[in-house]
């Protein structure tokens, strides 16, 4: 099995210490974000690989050399997109993110990163205009570093929705959902400017024109593992989480609500009062990340 850690919070940037306990215990408890039961996640017997989806990988460097050493390859899904403050409040900025990458790709494998600029968000601080020089110059920055970035654009849920127009109130700016032949076009000026740094531009999930990305990869694993010496077949199937998703079937041990970032247009977090309140009781030796919040538990961390 794959484990993903986490399309659902930034654990490498925030909850290191945690990871590591549960990986030296050998499993971690999840809770169900749909309301179901909790499960037991191995993080030792019979896992395949790991996946790590980061705004910042700096504080998961001693987590990822525990890995390393347990001989079970990993890929870091890092994205990195240079917004305005108004949009990213407290990520690293690029210089820092594109040094951890080079530092990262040195030490695990040409493999090992793969860049997201994702989500692609339409505002009067980001026009198509500023996606196409910001990316031209993130992907001149990469280039010879990562072999491929997944794109997406931004899906606005009920919850998007509302953080967008609060950040867009307190920021002064205004946001839009463009159709799609506006974002096909853009994503064929972003592969171009991607292919002239010899980086691969593919789309999660989304039909705009461009390979579809498995952003859980076994294949990728495996020549990570093949990097280092390992030779490696994971037997995983295509079992995407959405319609037109090729990822590899895995496991996510993250949590909902719980990541502090504070982006304007994150899918995962609905209540940023409620993420940063959950952050600070965070308990890094706990067998959850977080246990299951009930309502009057989230009624509670929100006053």
């Amino acid at each position: 099995m794959i484990i993903s850690a986490s399309y659902r919070t930034d654990i490498p940037a925030f909850y290191a210490k945690w990871f590591e306990n549960r990986f030296r215990a050998g499993f971690a408890r999840v809770a169900n974000p749909y309301g179901g039961p909790d499960t037991v996640v191995s993080l030792a017997e019979k896992v395949d690989g790991f996946v790590f989806w980061t705004r910042n990988a700096a504080p998961f460097r001693d987590a990822l050399a525990l890995v390393r050493a347990a001989e079970i390859p990993f890929v870091i899904s890092h994205t990195m997109l240079g917004y305005p403050r108004a949009l990213d409040r407290s990520v690293i900025d690029t210089n820092s993110a594109v040094a951890e990458i080079s530092r990262l790709v040195a030490e695990y494998g040409p493999r090992s990163v793969v860049w997201r600029y994702d989500p692609v968000v339409f505002s009067s601080l980001t026009p198509a205009s500023f996606h196409l020089e910001n990316f031209g110059r993130l992907a001149q920055a990469l280039a010879g570093l990562v072999d491929e970035c997944v794109l997406s654009f931004a899906t606005i849920y009920k919850k998007t929705a509302r953080n967008m127009d609060a950040a867009a109130r307190a920021e002064n700016f205004t946001w839009t959902d463009p159709d799609w032949p506006e974002k096909q076009r853009l994503a064929q000026h972003l592969a171009i400017l991607a292919g002239e740094c010899d980086i691969r531009l593919t789309s999660c999930s989304q039909h705009v024109g461009l390979p579809l990305a498995a952003c859980v990869d076994a294949r990728r694993l495996e020549d990570v593992a093949g990097h280092w010496g390992l030779p490696r077949v994971i037997a995983s199937k295509t079992k995407g989480n959405r319609p037109d998703c090729r990822c590899h079937e895995s496991r996510d041990i993250g949590a909902y609500d719980s990541c502090p970032h504070g982006c304007a247009y994150c899918y995962a977090v609905g209540s940023r009062t409620l993420a940063k309140r959950r952050y600070g009781g965070h308990d890094p030796e706990g067998e959850f990340l977080f246990t299951p919040l009930r309502r009057p538990e989230i009624e509670t961390l929100l006053v």
